[in-house]
């Protein structure tokens, strides 16, 4: 088997669900499946993306948000079977494809200009 067949055998196996196009700058809400015990539920993870990493199967976003005065920062595979759905809550406009400065900005500093149609 040559690299380019076991490239393409890993991206039809984890060709899953479709989700929305979304960018960095963007405002979106992640649900995915938590499992505590033998319980499963879902839990809700809104932030705006950072960055957009890889491709195919090994793609990976991270989204970040403000908890209690805390920025907080998730990575997500895209190809993950925990994620139940993605959905844009704001598209924004920015000028990078990694948009890592947001980390050093508070307030009203770190608003992002929203795309208007």
């Amino acid at each position: 088997m040559s690299k380019n067949e076991l490239l393409q055998f890993v991206e039809d196996q984890s060709a899953g669900k479709e989700y929305p196009d979304f960018k960095a700058g963007d405002t979106i809400t992640v649900k995915y499946k938590i499992k505590e015990g033998n319980k499963e539920r879902i839990q809700n993870f809104q932030g705006v993306v950072l960055q957009r990493s890889g491709q195919g199967a090994t793609e990976t976003f991270t989204v970040r948000k403000i908890s209690g005065n805390v920025g907080v920062e998730r990575i997500f595979p895209i190809t993950s079977p925990f994620i139940e759905e993605i959905v844009i809550n704001k598209r924004g406009v920015v000028r990078r494809a990694r948009i890592f400065y947001l980390r050093g900005l508070r307030g009203k500093k770190a608003r992002i200009k929203e795309k208007r149609y």
